[in-house]
């Protein structure tokens, strides 16, 4: 008898120290730890998801605190769950004995008699389904409402209690299985979502709605019994079948969640396991719709690949991220995000060149050359020409952006220098732009480095901010970095009346073209070297749109430009995101002052030029009147400082190597010789190593001069019109090998 009593002491204490040794601490709060968190939801600005992640031990992302969760919904849990739940101190004794005996009858557990307080400490402290489990979590449960409420304990159960296919709490369940949220549910939903957490994979209404809907009924029938509903409640439970709704579709963003995932997010950013982005999902989806619809129009001209990237440049806030396809394995190189992929971008650069000519002393009205060119490539050369092929001679700057020339861009980078336009470029957020200034040469002017799509709109956002850059937002009430100035509001507001002006772009693209918005907007366009690349790059007054178009393989296109391709996407785009705005023109600054001039030479108009009304900043109006309409001659159109800076060779260039063809008799081989063809000349002398080696007449710019091997130093004598002294142009070395 001593033996056995001390037997079961000695077990008791076993028991009793295994017990205090497996029982867990009680959690120091049933509020969610943000550092938990394996993955933050990225949400859209009005709080629409753009991600769905359920890798998480805990639901932080669709939490609902317990006044928002319908009272009906918390009865049915209680009623189903533990309809002694406000009563005990964790363990429902009586409901615990009465499975302990229905299980030793039926020789097997049909009943487990789990408190909602138990449950929670299972989600807590998740062990074995074991009996000895089963005693442990008591006296867990007991611990834990000695330290909470109630009413916290059932919210904490309520958003945490798992469901099928990793849902977690009522929320997600209720989106999952209705596409509704909680304060939406009928009766019959409610008691759905509190009958199928019982066996949540055997009762789950994706596999047969029939399955949990006789239960329903019992539960709605012990509802009725308790006065939580009415007769004509159990009625709508009986009648009406529990219908499943697929979830709506969100709004394609895979490339700007995995952007905003793999440049870390900080702490301080979210709340709740929640990220709140700048991008508006409903406007991601129009214009998702948008590209994908023009690239299949485009297919036959073999265009791929396409992507548009929207901002609100009041705020600095992207509000559309989109690339074409959004990760379709149909769709060759979706996979890659098109928005921060470096790519040639054409003539899409040219407005911050002539920007930064403003600045250093030209005007909208300032006359460029557009005469054939050639260049210096390394040591040979290259021949520059405009997309038509066709030159138009003395241009104004305002005529040569609007129509985008490449030859008065070359002679605009050569006069403002390309490492300045280099540094300016940096300036306004080029990083990818990464090599050196020498390493690009005159051809940044024509966008021979590569820029991304995300780096050229947010470089547009400072000419429409008026010259202000700010890098922009992808996170809604970010502290953003300071303002820099990139232009003055007067040059920023000339060249926007540029890019905003139809007739100036007319003799490229016509009175007629894709170009002229219906609402006040600034247009360039850019198309790369064989046709790879096709841009158009567009602002209002509120908003800056950039749309790329090309294949992702770098295999070129057929024959499609930035005015074909994009430019009938960007309007689309500006289509809708002016539907619900009023009109508003772009900024223009007031210290412009307007001259009337002549069309043809740029200066002060006479009563016999055909003129217009050009825009001017303080300190450079033109102080002369045309020439050309009041009896000059044209001799006198040139500046004493324009003709200074004409005064070079533009054949032969600094270093370059040039080689004999074995294929032409020696005797017969000739490199020309060339000073610009705008320059004024009565008469030339070609010097080549110090001796005349040739002499030109009146407006002969050019001279064939005899390849002869060697190293060799080129240099012209000129005669000005009107000036008794010639000129000479600076020596350059040439080699001919």
């Amino acid at each position: 008898m001593i033996a056995a009593i001390a037997a079961i002491f000695a077990v008791a204490a076993i028991v009793g120290i295994k017990t205090w040794f497996d029982i867990s601490p009680v959690t120091e709060s049933l509020t969610l730890d943000p550092a938990d968190i394996r993955k933050v939801q990225i949400r859209d600005r009005n709080g629409q998801p753009l991600s769905v992640t359920y890798q998480n031990n805990w639901n932080y992302h669709d939490y609902a605190l317990l006044h928002e969760i319908p009272k009906l919904l918390q009865q049915a849990f209680i009623v189903t769950e533990d309809k002694r739940f406000y009563e005990h101190g964790g363990v429902d004794w009586p409901a615990r004995f009465h499975a302990f005996f229905q299980n030793i009858l039926a020789f097997r557990g049909v009943r487990g008699a789990s408190t909602i307080t138990e449950q929670v400490i299972r989600i807590l402290h998740p062990r074995p389904r074991t009996i000895w489990s089963r005693w442990v979590e008591g006296f867990e449960a007991a611990n834990l409402e000695k330290k909470f409420s109630k009413d916290k304990i059932l919210e904490f159960y309520l958003n945490q209690v798992p469901y099928a296919a990793q849902r977690r709490g009522v929320v997600q369940a209720a989106r999952y299985y209705f596409d509704r949220d909680l304060d939406t549910l009928s009766t019959g939903e409610m008691l759905a979502l509190a009958v199928i957490v019982r066996a949540p994979a055997r009762l789950d209404l994706k596999l047969g709605a029939e399955r949990a809907k006789g239960r329903v009924l019992q539960i709605a029938k012990r509802l009725l019994e308790a006065g939580m509903i009415s007769h004509a409640e159990l009625e709508s439970v009986n009648r009406d079948d529990l219908i499943l709704n697929r979830p709506a579709t969100q709004a394609q963003a895979s490339h700007f969640v995995y952007y905003m995932y793999n440049r870390g997010i900080s702490p301080h950013h979210f709340r709740g396991g929640k990220l709140l982005t700048t991008i508006d999902s409903s406007l991601q989806s129009k214009v998702q719709s948008i590209i994908d619809n023009r690239l299949k129009d485009l297919q036959p001209r073999r265009v791929t690949n396409g992507a548009v990237l929207v901002v609100d440049h009041e705020r600095g806030e992207v509000l559309a991220w989109v690339n074409s396809g959004d990760f379709s394995p149909d769709i060759p190189g979706s996979q890659i995000d098109a928005i921060i992929t470096p790519r040639q971008p054409g003539s899409a650069l040219k407005p911050f060149l002539y920007g930064l000519a403003l600045e250093t002393g030209w005007t909208a009205a300032t006359l460029i050359d557009d005469s054939p060119l050639v260049g210096q490539v390394g040591q040979g050369q290259h021949f520059f020409h405009n997309y038509s092929h066709q030159n138009y001679g003395l241009l104004r700057l305002r005529d040569c952006l609007g129509n985008s020339l490449n030859i008065p861009a070359v002679k605009t980078i050569q006069f403002v220098g390309y490492k300045k336009f280099l540094q300016r470029l940096h300036l306004l957020g080029f990083n990818s732009l990464k090599q050196d200034a020498g390493f690009y040469g005159d051809g940044l002017a024509l966008g021979n480095g590569e820029v991304t799509l995300f780096e050229l709109v947010q470089a547009y956002t400072a000419l429409a901010r008026r010259g202000a850059f700010r890098p922009l937002s992808l996170v809604m009430d970010d502290e953003s970095a300071p303002e820099r100035k990139a232009y003055t509001q007067e040059v920023a507001s000339v060249i926007t009346d540029i890019l905003s002006d139809p007739k100036a772009r007319a003799l490229e693209f016509g009175n007629d073209n894709l170009l002229g918005f219906p609402m006040h907007t600034a247009v360039k366009t850019g198309t790369s070297t064989d046709y790879c690349d096709a841009w158009a790059i567009g602002f209002s007054h509120r908003y800056v749109v950039g749309v790329w178009m090309g294949n992702l393989d770098r295999r070129p296109m057929q024959g499609i430009t930035g005015s074909i391709g994009p430019a009938l996407a960007l309007r689309s785009v500006f289509a809708e995101l002016n539907r619900d705005e009023e009109g508003s023109a772009l900024y223009l600054s007031p210290h412009l002052a307007s001259v009337e001039i002549c069309q043809l030479t740029g200066k002060l108009a006479t009563a016999d030029c055909p003129s217009l009304h050009e825009w001017f900043i303080s300190g450079h109006l033109p102080a002369d009147k045309c020439a050309m309409h009041s009896g000059q001659t044209g001799k006198d159109l040139m500046t004493a400082a324009e003709i200074r800076n004409a005064v070079r060779l533009e054949q032969p260039t600094p270093g370059l190597m040039l080689a004999m063809d074995p294929r032409i008799p020696d005797d017969v081989e000739a490199f020309p010789l060339q000073l610009p063809r705008r320059l004024p000349v009565e008469k030339i002398q070609w010097i080549v190593d110090g001796i005349i080696v040739g002499t030109t007449t009146e407006n002969i710019h050019r001279f064939l001069w005899p390849l002869v091997r060697g190293q060799h130093i080129a240099q012209a004598r000129v005669w000005i019109p009107g000036k008794t002294e010639p000129m000479e142009t600076p020596p350059v070395d040439f080699i001919v090998k």
